[in-house]
C-alpha cells in the first residue's frame, strides 16, 4: 500500500561480520527470545578475524501447506542494507547516515529500515499471528530474502532492531536464545516456491480506480475455511509494489496509509473473517 521502488534498485552486499564492534545491551522482558546478543557476537568475531570470508549456504524456507487456512505477507522492497562506518557496521538509514546517501546520490527517503521494523511489530503482535495464522516474509530491495517466526519478538526500540538485523544480514539467521529454533533467517528466492499451487496473491496498491473497502473484499473472495492467501505489502514510503508474481492489485484506502497502518488493516479483517479475537 505505502511505499515503492522509485529508486534504482542496488543487491545488497552480504559482508562477513568479523569486524562488527557494536555493543547492544542484553535483551530483556519481551525481547528476550528475540536476539542474540551483539556482545556475544563480537566474542565470536575475533575468533572469525583471520577468515576473510564466511561462507554461509542459504536454506531453503518453510513451504505453507495448502490444507491450512493462513494470510502470507510478502514485505517486499524493504530496505536493509548494512555499511561499515569506522571499525563496526551499521544498518543504513537516513537519521544516521544522510551523508552517505548524499554522497551515493541517493534520496534520503529510500533508506527506511524503521518501515520494516513498524509493519513486523503491528504483525506479529497481531491476534491473528498469536493465533498461528500469519506467517511472514521479508524481500529486500537487494533480492534477500527473509523468512520471520511467528514467534519473535521483535525489539521495541530501532537501535535493537538495527543490532539485530546487522546480525541477521551477516550470519544469516537469529536464534533464539535457547539457541535452537531459527527466528529469522535468509533463505533461497524465489518465495513464490513456499507457497502452495493456486494460491491467490493480491498486492495493495495506492489507486483511486482500485478502491475496494478491505472487509467487504476479504469476505467476498474468502471464507471461513480457505487455503492459504498471499498479501503483498510495500516495505517503503513511496509508490507501488511490482513483484510480478501477483495476480491483481487493489487499493484499501482513498488515503496514503503507512505500510503499519495497512499490515494492521489487513490482519483486522482475516481476524473478523476468521473468528479470532
Amino acid at each position: 500500500m505505502a511505499g515503492g521502488q522509485g529508486s534504482k534498485r542496488r543487491r545488497t552486499e552480504i559482508r562477513n561480520s568479523a569486524n562488527i564492534k557494536e555493543e547492544t545491551p542484553a535483551a530483556e522482558g519481551p525481547d528476550a527470545s528475540a536476539s542474540v546478543s551483539i556482545i556475544k557476537l563480537e566474542e565470536k568475531a575475533e575468533q572469525d578475524a583471520s577468515s576473510s570470508k564466511v561462507e554461509v549456504k542459504q536454506e531453503s524456507g518453510t513451504k505453507v501447506s495448502a490444507n491450512e487456512k493462513k494470510l502470507i505477507v510478502l514485505l517486499d522492497g524493504c530496505h536493509l542494507e548494512t555499511i561499515k562506518v569506522k571499525d563496526q557496521y551499521q544498518l543504513l538509514n537516513t537519521d544516521d547516515h544522510s551523508h552517505i546517501l548524499k554522497k551515493r546520490k541517493e534520496k534520503e527517503g529510500d533508506a527506511r529500515p524503521d518501515i520494516t521494523h513498524q509493519c513486523l511489530m503491528t504483525l506479529l503482535d497481531s491476534p491473528l499471528n498469536k493465533a498461528g495464522l500469519l506467517q511472514i516474509y521479508i524481500r529486500t530491495v537487494g533480492n534477500i530474502l527473509v523468512e520471520v517466526h511467528p514467534e519473535i519478538r521483535i525489539p521495541r526500540t530501532f537501535k535493537r532492531f538495527s543490532g539485530l538485523m546487522v546480525e541477521l544480514l551477516h550470519r544469516f539467521s537469529i536464534r533464539s536464545a535457547q539457541g535452537g529454533t531459527k527466528l529469522m533467517k535468509v533463505i533461497k528466492n524465489p518465495v513464490t516456491q513456499y507457497f502452495p499451487a493456486n494460491t491467490r496473491k493480491i498486492g495493495l496498491e495506492i489507486s483511486q480506480e482500485k478502491l475496494v473497502p478491505l472487509d467487504d473484499y476479504v469476505k467476498a473472495n474468502f471464507t471461513e475455511t480457505s487455503n492459504p492467501v498471499v498479501f503483498v505489502v510495500g516495505g517503503f514510503s513511496h509508490g507501488d509494489i511490482s513483484p510480478g508474481f501477483v495476480e491483481e492489485t487493489v487499493s484499501i484506502s482513498s488515503y496514503n496509509l503507512s505500510a503499519s497502518v495497512t499490515c494492521g488493516k489487513l490482519c483486522s479483517s482475516f481476524e473478523t473473517l476468521w473468528g479470532v479475537l
